[in-house]
């Protein structure tokens, strides 16, 4: 076994588990309703904080790797390129958002709160479809 293939693999294990995270994370505080929605979404925020940070984590670690058995970042130009930033700023400002929601969602109304689930959930969609463009056109 090839130790850069393994260590595509384990960081795509990452990356998958974080898209998942921030994605589930925010469509299910978004959409389903519970009988205590302030616990379960602050439980929720968690995990999509968890999902931003692995997201990024394991972009910089797909760098990384070619970075280290190639001695340079992967060349990819035009829709990939403009891909790759949409990623980074979705993760970025999901990220960030998720953050202060942990911060400020105490004293929000709850429109204000669906807002930014629905905010959470539309950078999470935005990134998996920038990702199938990265995937596909590098």
């Amino acid at each position: 076994m090839d130790a850069q293939d393994l260590g595509y693999a384990l960081t795509q294990v990452v990356h998958n588990l974080g898209a998942v995270s921030v994605t589930g994370g925010a469509a299910a505080a978004r959409y389903l309703r519970f009988s205590e929605p302030q616990v379960v979404q602050r439980r929720l925020v968690w995990l999509v904080l968890a999902g931003w940070a692995a997201q990024g984590a394991s972009g910089t670690a797909f760098g990384a790797i070619s970075y280290a058995y190639y001695g340079r970042f992967p060349d990819i130009h035009g829709i990939a390129i403009a891909a790759l930033v949409l990623k980074m700023v979705c993760a970025a400002a999901g990220f960030s958002l998720a953050a202060l929601y942990l911060v400020r969602a105490s004293s929000w109304s709850a429109a204000r709160c669906q807002r930014a689930w629905s905010a959470l959930f539309g950078f999470a969609l935005t990134a998996l479809t920038a990702a199938a463009f990265l995937r596909w056109f590098s």
